[in-house]
């Protein structure tokens, strides 16, 4: 294994970003960042000043021909801004969009063509090596429940547009239920991990979604039942909703940077 470092960009420094960027400054074997970008780079600048080791906060357009590895923690329409250029270089893209690549599926063409990767982390998805192993062979179904504190989709973009008050909820309130590409395309920053599911196991059309506004739950709540020829599994994990974003759970950042620690360890845990 080579002793250089790879050299890491991150596009989009909130609240994913940062976290990210703070464990590469921290240290990580094999891995330094390089660049960041974001929608606001007079706050990246400012947000970087607090790093030991401060990298060059650029415009979008610059970041791909500075790294060797671009995070892709940008709002859901900026994704394809992001990942194209990085996957026309044949670099790597490590993101957690699942939605994105959900709604541009030819970015994995993109990807193939010129010799770059896509690597989707899925923290927020318990058992997804279980699911990726269920598909080598023949799965029968799969369905997911996702339950969120109200706060958590507030914002979300099918609540927006249909002006649908999620405030003194008294009971759990479903938003939706059917495909989870449906459900990708109603709430987009919402949904990424059953499309992540999606992706994994039978594809998004035939993964099953609801969407519940929960006040009883303080944590956003996914179970998934899978039922395959290899095996049939049932998993629920509850994940600690962030304070500067509550639609996105603590854990998500975590999965990013698990995701880029397997890129230069010596021994990685899970396919």
């Amino acid at each position: 294994m080579s002793t250089t470092n790879l050299k890491v960009g991150i596009a989009g420094f909130g609240t994913i970003g940062k976290v990210v960027g703070q464990a590469l400054d921290q240290g990580m074997p094999g891995l330094e960042l390089a660049a960041v970008t974001s929608g606001n780079l007079e706050k990246a600048r400012n947000n970087m000043s607090e790093f030991a080791k401060p990298a060059i906060v650029v415009p979008a357009e610059q970041l791909t021909d500075l790294v060797d590895i671009v995070v892709e923690c940008a709002p859901t329409a900026a994704f394809m801004s992001v990942a194209e250029p990085a996957l026309r270089q044949g670099k790597i893209v490590v993101t957690v969009s699942g939605a994105a690549i959900l709604d541009h599926p030819d970015i994995v063409e993109t990807a193939k063509q010129n010799g770059g990767q896509i690597v989707l982390a899925t923290g927020a998805l318990l058992g997804l090596d279980a699911v990726r192993a269920a598909a080598e062979g023949t799965i029968h179904s799969v369905q997911m429940v996702t339950r969120k504190p109200p706060t958590s989709l507030t914002k979300a973009k099918f609540v927006v547009e249909n002006n649908i008050d999620l405030t003194n909820l008294s009971a759990p309130l479903r938003l939706f239920k059917g495909s989870a590409r449906e459900g990708a395309i109603k709430f987009p920053s919402n949904v990424n991990v059953a499309a992540s599911l999606g992706l994994a196991g039978v594809g998004a059309d035939d993964t099953q979604l609801e969407i519940w506004a929960d006040p009883g739950k303080s944590r956003n709540t996914h179970n998934i039942k899978v039922d395959a020829c290899s095996a049939s599994f049932e998993l629920t994990i509850e994940n600690v909703p962030t304070v500067e974003n509550p639609g996105t759970g603590r854990i998500t950042a975590l999965s990013v940077i698990s995701a880029l620690r397997s890129l230069t360890t010596p021994l990685r845990a899970g396919s």
